[in-house]
C-alpha cells in the first residue's frame, strides 16, 4: 500500500503544482481575450446556436456526425460525473463559492469553445488511413506548421491519459454501491471490492459492445441518451428545488459572499477557493481542455463557424444549468458541512435528504446512464489521441486497454483518480489554449466571412 500511497502523493503534488496561477490565467485570461476579441459575438449568436443543433446535415460533406450528435457526443463527456461528483468535490475542497468560480469559467468558456472548435472544423487533417480527424492536435499540425508539431504530440500523450475513464467508474461505482447495494444487504461500506471489482467488469463489457461499432454507434446512442438523461436529472432537482424554494435565495447567497471571503476554506484562502472553481469548471465543461474540439472536429459540415456556434452551448447546458442544479441541492440540505461524505456520494445523500422517497435511488440511475455515456465518450478521445501517436492502424487495440482501466477505476482510491485526471487536463490545456490563441484572427476572419454571406438569409 506504501507504494500506491506514494504514487497519490505524487500526483497529487503533480495537480497542485500544474493548477497555479500561471494555468489560471491561461484559461480565464484566454477566455476574456477569446469574448473580447469577438466583440461578445459567441453572446450575441446564442439563439442562432440552438436553431443550428436541428439543421439537416449535407451527406456530401466531410465528418461524421450531425450538429445534435456533436453536441451530444461532447456533452456525454462533460454531463455525468463532472457536474455530480465534481461539484461536490468543489463544495468540500473550495466551499460554496467554488461554484462562483464555475460559473464565471462557464460564461467565459462559451467564448473559448467558440474559438476551439471552429479550428476544430477548419484544420481537420487526415489520418495515417486518410481519414479526416479533428482535435488540437489536428489543429496545431495544419493550423500551426510543422515547426509546432511536437506540441501536437504533447497533447495526443495528454490526451491519451487524461481521457482515461478512472473517475467516472469510480464515482459511478461508489453511488450504486452507496445508494443500492448497501441498503439491499449486497454488500458493506467496511468490505466491498468484489462489488466494485464485480460492477467494474460488467461495465468494462458493456463499454466492448458499445465500442464494438466504433463512432456511428456512439453518435446514435449520446444523441438520445444524453438528453433523455439530463431531462431527467433536471426534472429531479426541479422537483427538490420547488419544494424548498424559500431557501434557493440564501445558498445564491452563499456562493456569492463565500466567493470573495473564502470563509468556508481553512484559513479564508481565497486563491483556494478561485483554483478550485476553476479546476472543477474544467472538468465539467472542458472549454479550452481540447476534448471538446475532437468530438466537434467530427461534425459532417464545411463551415466551421456554424460548427462552433453549435459547441459554445456546452458550458451553457452542463456547468451553468445542470451543476448549478447539483449546487443549490448540495446547499440547501447542508449535508456538505459534515464532512462525512464527498464526491458522488455528497449529492446521492443531498438528494436523500431533501427527496427521501426514492430520491437517492432515482439519481443513481440517471447518474448511471450519464456516467456510462462519458465512459463511452471517453474511449473514442483515447483511441483518437492514440492513432496520431502511433497511426490509425493500430488505434483499435486501445479498446483492450481501456478496459482494463474500466476495472483498476471501479476499485482505485478517489484521490488518486481525481489527480491523476486533474493533472492531465492541466497538460491538456496548454496546447489547446495556446493554438487556439495564435489562430485566432483566422476564426475571426471565418467568423465575418460566415455572417456576411447569404447563408444567414
Amino acid at each position: 500500500m506504501d507504494f500506491i500511497d506514494n504514487i497519490e502523493a505524487a500526483l497529487g503534488a503533480l495537480a497542485g503544482l500544474l493548477w497555479g496561477m500561471p494555468l489560471v490565467f491561461l484559461l480565464v485570461g484566454g477566455g476574456t481575450f477569446f469574448l473580447l476579441y469577438s466583440r461578445f459575438l459567441p453572446y450575441r449568436h446564442l439563439a442562432q446556436s440552438v436553431r443550428l443543433l436541428f439543421r439537416r446535415a449535407d451527406p456530401n460533406d466531410p465528418g461524421q456526425l450531425s450538429h445534435f450528435q456533436a453536441l451530444s457526443t461532447a456533452l456525454s463527456g462533460t454531463l455525468g460525473m463532472g457536474n455530480v461528483s465534481g461539484v461536490a468535490l468543489a463544495i468540500t475542497i473550495g466551499g460554496p463559492g467554488a461554484v462562483f468560480w464555475m460559473w464565471l469559467s462557464a460564461l467565459l468558456g462559451i467564448a473559448t469553445k467558440f474559438y476551439t472548435c471552429t479550428l476544430a472544423v477548419m484544420y481537420r487533417g487526415r489520418d495515417s488511413e486518410g481519414e479526416w480527424q479533428g482535435g488540437p492536435m489536428y489543429v496545431i499540425r495544419e493550423g500551426l506548421g510543422n515547426r509546432w508539431r511536437p506540441l501536437a504530440y504533447f497533447f495526443g500523450l495528454a490526451g491519451l491519459l487524461g481521457t482515461i475513464p478512472v473517475f467516472q467508474v469510480n464515482q459511478l461505482v461508489q453511488v450504486l454501491r452507496d445508494t443500492i447495494a448497501i441498503p439491499a444487504g449486497l454488500t458493506s461500506n467496511v468490505s466491498h471490492f468484489n462489488f466494485d471489482l464485480t460492477l467494474g467488469v460488467i461495465l468494462a463489457a458493456l463499454m466492448f459492445i458499445v465500442a464494438s461499432d466504433r463512432l456511428q454507434r456512439l453518435g446514435s446512442v449520446t444523441s438520445w441518451m444524453v438528453p433523455t438523461m439530463v431531462a431527467g436529472y433536471l426534472v429531479l432537482t426541479a422537483v427538490v428545488l420547488l419544494s424548498y424554494y424559500a431557501e434557493i435565495p440564501h445558498a445564491l447567497a452563499q456562493i456569492v459572499t463565500d466567493a470573495f471571503s473564502g470563509s468556508a476554506v481553512a484559513g479564508g484562502a481565497v486563491g483556494s477557493v478561485i483554483v478550485t472553481g476553476i479546476q472543477r469548471a474544467a472538468f465539467s465543461n472542458e472549454a479550452g481542455i481540447g476534448t471538446e474540439a475532437m468530438a466537434h472536429g467530427a461534425a459532417r459540415t464545411k463551415e466551421p463557424v456554424r460548427e462552433g456556434l453549435v459547441a459554445m452551448l456546452g458550458p451553457v447546458i452542463d456547468t451553468l444549468l445542470v451543476c448549478t442544479c447539483t449546487a443549490l441541492v448540495i446547499l440547501i440540505s447542508g449535508v456538505w458541512q459534515s464532512g462525512d461524505h464527498d464526491g458522488a456520494s455528497l449529492t446521492a445523500t443531498a438528494f436523500g435528504e431533501l427527496f427521501p422517497v426514492g430520491g437517492a435511488t432515482i439519481l443513481a440511475v440517471l447518474v448511471s446512464f450519464l456516467s456510462l455515456s462519458t465512459v463511452f465518450t471517453f474511449w473514442y478521445y483515447g483511441s483518437k489521441c492514440l492513432g496520431f501517436l502511433i497511426g490509425a492502424r493500430y488505434q483499435h487495440h486501445y479498446i483492450w486497454f481501456y478496459l482494463l482501466l474500466i476495472i483498476a477505476g471501479s476499485v482505485a482510491s478517489l484521490n488518486l483518480v481525481v489527480n491523476l485526471v486533474d493533472s492531465m487536463y492541466a497538460l491538456m490545456a496548454i496546447p489547446t489554449m495556446t493554438s487556439a490563441l495564435l489562430l485566432a484572427p483566422k476564426v475571426n476572419a471565418a467568423a465575418k466571412a460566415y455572417f456576411s454571406s447569404s447563408e444567414q438569409q
